[in-house]
């Protein structure tokens, strides 16, 4: 079933590594681009990307990732909610005050953009959590159909058995920088990357972050190398200055 995120792992890096040959067949040049990165899975296409895995390690890291991720849920029952409208202080605030309340997990797993995050929890306490931000004024708060609580501490089991996985595996230093997840900074040395790819199973995707670093060092033009749009979406949220560019508009747009 490709819903099962045993499936779903490998079918999207396949997707997005596809994208990304089409890219580098058409538009790829010395210099380009300046730096890479990955939304949460996408830090493995990133990754290849950037030289440091190649295809056929990266897919095996991902099935793998999968397991243990569903592993992982099922022994810890939990999910995930978008929260769209208030601002991530404010989420915080709420899913800290029901951790507190109810004794169980929930928080930020994602921070997509300056108003929409993503949470995740056990399932008493990602309910209890929604229903708190519903009440604190947020526009939106919809249940994703996610059966994990990824980017949380219920993946703790999880990222301890993926540590030893990567140990297993050459990672080569990045030719592109490598903005990750965890840090929302370039990472060049192959050890930290494997630090940074485990912690990212327990620690949220710092995006909003990771993007404003890539501007701020004067980055003016985004391509999402991938079959879809969310990225292009979220990076209008966070800055409406800077280009964006979908996969299939990078590929048809005049060559300059």
């Amino acid at each position: 079933v490709l819903g099962d995120t045993r499936n779903t792992q490998p079918a999207v890096l396949t997707a997005n590594v596809a994208a990304l040959r089409a890219l580098e067949e058409q538009v790829g040049r010395p210099g380009w681009p300046a730096f890479v990165a990955g939304h949460s899975l996408g830090e493995f296409s990133a990754l290849v990307a950037a030289g440091a895995l190649e295809f056929e390690q990266a897919l095996r890291l991902v099935h793998r990732r999968g397991q243990l991720m569903h592993q992982a849920g099922q022994r810890n029952l939990g999910g995930m909610a978008a929260v769209i409208g208030l601002e991530a202080a404010q989420v915080e605030d709420v899913c800290a005050h029901v951790r507190e309340s109810n004794g169980g997990y929930v928080g930020i797993s994602c921070y997509n953009s300056p108003r929409q995050a993503v949470i995740s929890g056990d399932e008493e306490t990602l309910q209890a959590g929604m229903q708190a931000l519903k009440a604190a004024g947020a526009k939106r708060v919809v249940r994703l159909a996610i059966s994990i609580a990824a980017h949380s501490p219920l993946m703790a089991e999880a990222a301890a058995a993926f540590a030893r996985l990567l140990e297993q595996i050459t990672i080569r230093p990045p030719e592109i920088p490598f903005i990750a997840n965890a840090t929302a900074c370039p990472l060049v040395d192959p050890d930290q990357v494997r630090e940074a790819l485990t912690r990212q199973l327990c620690l949220p995707v710092r995006w909003t972050e990771s993007v404003r670093w890539m501007i701020h060092q004067g980055i003016t033009r985004f391509v999402e190398a991938g079959p879809g749009d969310v990225l292009t979406g979220l990076l209008r949220r966070i800055d409406r200055g800077v280009e964006r560019l979908t996969t299939e508009q990078a590929l048809t747009e005049p060559p300059s």
